[in-house]
C-alpha cells in the first residue's frame, strides 16, 4: 500500500465501500491529537481484504469519558500521545520537579485504569505505546520524557487484560523513518503531528490484529520447494548440490526461510509443501539432507509430484478440512504464480524476489497474515490433529458409504458445561470459526466468562476424537433465556471446520436440547445470520427440524418446539458427559 498515493486510497476505499456487500465492523479512533488520515486509509486496507471496516473518531482529547461512550464498538484504538497529555509536555517536562513528575505520573495511571475498566467488554481495544520518540530522538542524555514513556508502558504491560493488545507504534515509525512519520509544522498548528505515510505503516502494523479478530488468519504456509526451500534445482543439480546452509551466500538465505517456517510451525502454522518433483528424491532431501531444517514432523502435507499446482493446492485445502483462503503459498515461478493467482484467487500467493537477499525481508513483512490475537493449548497440538485429518481423508477413499466410513472412525464426543478452564479456548472458537457458525457472534474472554457466570445462560463445549486421535475443544454452543422460565435462544452454535463431516453437530445439538427439555423449558429460539462463509450451516436448523418463523436471504428466524423434537440417533458418535 506505501506505493498508493493519499487521493489514490480514497478512490479505493470509495470503490470498495460501495462494493462490499458484508456486515459492517465498527471502529472508533479515541485520541488526544489530530489522526483523521487514518479512517480511509485503514478501511481501505481491511476493506480490501473483505472485512468492511466503519471507522468513527471520538471528541479530540476525550480518551476517558469516550472510552465510555464507544464501548460497544466492535473495536477500539487509542492514539494517546505523550508530548500531549499535558500541553507543551515535550518542552515543559525537562523544567518540572520530580514531585510534579510523579503527579503527571499518576494522574494519567488512573485515567489509564478508567479507560481498561470501560473498555473491558469491547471485543478489541488497541492501545499505542507512549513514545517520546518524536521530541528525543536527537537527545543522548537520559531525560524525563523518556522516562515518562518507559513507566507508563510498564505500567500498562502488567495492568492490561486479555482483550487488549499493546501497539508498539516506534516500529511504524522506524519502517518509514522519522521525517516521513513526523510534520512538526501541523503539529505547532493544529496538533497533527503525523503524515500519510505514518498512517500507511501503521494501518499495515495494527492490520493483523482486527484480521484475527475477525477469523481471516491464514493457517498454512505452502512451499515449494526449488529455489524456495533451498537454493537450485534437485533434479538437476541432484541432492549434494542444492543449497541451504548457512555456510553459503545463497544457503543462508534459505536456511532463514526455513527458521522463519519452523518459528511459524511452533505457533501452530501448518506447513506444507507443493512442488513439481519425484516425490522420492524430495523425501530424501527431507529424511537425509543435513541442512534440511524442516522434517517431517514440521511438515503436515507434502504434495510433491507432476500434477499441476491448482489441483494439489485444492487437494491440500480438501484434506487439510480448511479453505482455500487459509492458504499462504510460495513459489519463485512467475508462470505458477500467476497461474494460481488466476485460477485460485483466494490464496494469498507470495513470490520469491529476484533479488534473493530480500526473499526473508519479505516473508518476514508477511508474518501478520498468520497472527492470532490468543495461543492455547490446542494451539500446540494443531499440526498433529490436521496430520490425523490427512490420514482420515485417505481411509475415506476406501469407503463408498459416507455412514460406513463414519461409524469405522470410532468417534467420542465429550461435552462440558460451563467449564472456566477452556475459557480461552472457547473464546478463541468464536472469533476464529467461520464455515460452521450459525450466528457469527465474536466473544472475548471476559464474554465467555460473564455467560458462565450469569444465571439466564448456558456455555456448552464440544470435544472430538476417533481412532486417529483427539481433535480438541471444537464445538461451542451459548443457550440463553433472558429471565424466562418457558423459553430459551441458541445465541451461538458453532463447530470447527476440523471437524466438519463427522455428524458431531447433530448430536451435540441433539444433547443440549435434551438438557433444555430436562429444565422444563416449552420453546427454542434460534437464528441463523448468513455471512461470505457460513454457507455450510445455511440449513442446519431447517434438517433438525426446526420451524421457520420469518426471514430473508440474510437473516432467518426459527423455533423449536422442545416436546415434539424427535431426533435421529447416530449410534456410531459415542456421547460422554462432562458437565
Amino acid at each position: 500500500m506505501m506505493e498508493l498515493k493519499y487521493p489514490e486510497i480514497l478512490k479505493l476505499n470509495r470503490e470498495l465501500r460501495n462494493n462490499l456487500k458484508s456486515s459492517s465492523y465498527s471502529i472508533t479512533v479515541l485520541s488526544n491529537i489530530i489522526v483523521q488520515q487514518i479512517k480511509e486509509i485503514l478501511e481501505y486496507l481491511l476493506r480490501d481484504g473483505a472485512i468492511n471496516a466503519n471507522i468513527e473518531f471520538g471528541d479530540y482529547d476525550n480518551i476517558v469519558q469516550d472510552s465510555q461512550k464507544y464501548k460497544d464498538a466492535n473495536a477500539v484504538i487509542i492514539f494517546w500521545e505523550l508530548c500531549n497529555i499535558l500541553d507543551g509536555l515535550q518542552y515543559k517536562v525537562e523544567l518540572i520537579n520530580n514531585d510534579q513528575l510523579d503527579e503527571i505520573l499518576e494522574k494519567t495511571k488512573s485515567e489509564i485504569d478508567l479507560v481498561l475498566k470501560n473498555l473491558e467488554k469491547t471485543s478489541l481495544v488497541l492501545i499505542n505505546k507512549f513514545t517520546s520518540i518524536p521530541f528525543s530522538y536527537s537527545n543522548i542524555r537520559k531525560n524525563h520524557l523518556d522516562e515518562l514513556a518507559k513507566q507508563l508502558n510498564h505500567y500498562m504491560e502488567e495492568k492490561i487484560p486479555s482483550n487488549v493488545r499493546l501497539v508498539d507504534i516506534e516500529k511504524a515509525i522506524a519502517s518509514v523513518g522519522i521525517s516521513s512519520s513526523l510534520d512538526l509544522r501541523y503539529y505547532y498548528s493544529s496538533k497533527a503531528l503525523y503524515r500519510v505515510d505514518f498512517f500507511k505503516a501503521y494501518a499495515e502494523y495494527v492490520k493483523p490484529f482486527i484480521i484475527s479478530a475477525n477469523g481471516k488468519a491464514k493457517k498454512a504456509l505452502i512451499f515449494d520447494c526449488d529455489n524456495t526451500l533451498w537454493k537450485g534445482i534437485l533434479g538437476e543439480d541432484g541432492f549434494e548440490n542444492i543449497e541451504m546452509s548457512s555456510r553459503t551466500k545463497d544457503g543462508t538465505i534459505f536456511a532463514e526461510i526455513q527458521a522463519m517456517a519452523l518459528a511459524l510451525n511452533k505457533q501452530g502454522i501448518l506447513i506444507g509443501l507443493c512442488s513439481k518433483n519425484n516425490p522420492g528424491d524430495v523425501d530424501e532431501v527431507i529424511k537425509s539432507h543435513p541442512d534440511m531444517q524442516l522434517s517431517d514432523n514440521h511438515i503436515t502435507i507434502n504434495k510433491s509430484n507432476w500434477s499441476d499446482k491448482v489441483t494439489n493446492l485444492k487437494e491440500i485445502a480438501q484434506e487439510l478440512n480448511i479453505g482455500l483462503d487459509s492458504l499462504v503459498f510460495v513459489d519463485d515461478s512467475s508462470f505458477e504464480v500467476n497461474l494460481i493467482k488466476g485460477w485460485l484467487p483466494e490464496i494469498t500467493v507470495l513470490q520469491v524476489p529476484e533479488k534473493l537477499y530480500m526473499y526473508p525481508k519479505m516473508l518476514r513483512e508477511k508474518m501478520g497474515l498468520f497472527y492470532n490475537l490468543s495461543f492455547t493449548a490446542e494451539d500446540r497440538k494443531k499440526i498433529e490433529m490436521y496430520k490425523h485429518q490427512v490420514k482420515r481423508e485417505i481411509v475415506k477413499k476406501e469407503f463408498i458409504d459416507i455412514e460406513d466410513y463414519l461409524a469405522s472412525l470410532e468417534l467420542k464426543i465429550t461435552i462440558f458445561k460451563d467449564d472456566e478452564s477452556i475459557i480461552p479456548r472457547m473464546s478463541q472458537l468464536s472469533q476464529k470459526t467461520n464455515q460452521f457458525n450459525l450466528t457469527t457472534k465474536r466473544y472475548t474472554e471476559g464474554d465467555i466468562q460473564n455467560f458462565i457466570n450469569h444465571p439466564d445462560s448456558d456455555v456448552y463445549a464440544l470435544s472430538v476424537s476417533d481412532k486417529f486421535g483427539d481433535s480438541g475443544v471444537t464445538g461451542l454452543c451459548i443457550i440463553t433465556s433472558n429471565g424466562s422460565n418457558k423459553t430459551v435462544e441458541i445465541d451461538t452454535l458453532l463447530i470447527s471446520c476440523r471437524v466438519i463431516g463427522r455428524n458431531v453437530e447433530y448430536v451435540f445439538i441433539n444433547y443440549i436440547i435434551e438438557k433444555i427439555k430436562e429444565k422444563k423449558i416449552i420453546d427454542i429460539k434460534a437464528k441463523y445470520i448468513k455471512t461470505q462463509k457460513n454457507e455450510h450451516a445455511n440449513y442446519f436448523f431447517d434438517r433438525c427440524l426446526f420451524n421457520l418463523i420469518d426471514g430473508d436471504d440474510l437473516v432467518r428466524n426459527y423455533t423449536l418446539s422442545v416436546n415434539t423434537y424427535n431426533p435421529e440417533k447416530l449410534d456410531y458418535i459415542k456421547v460422554i458427559n462432562e458437565d
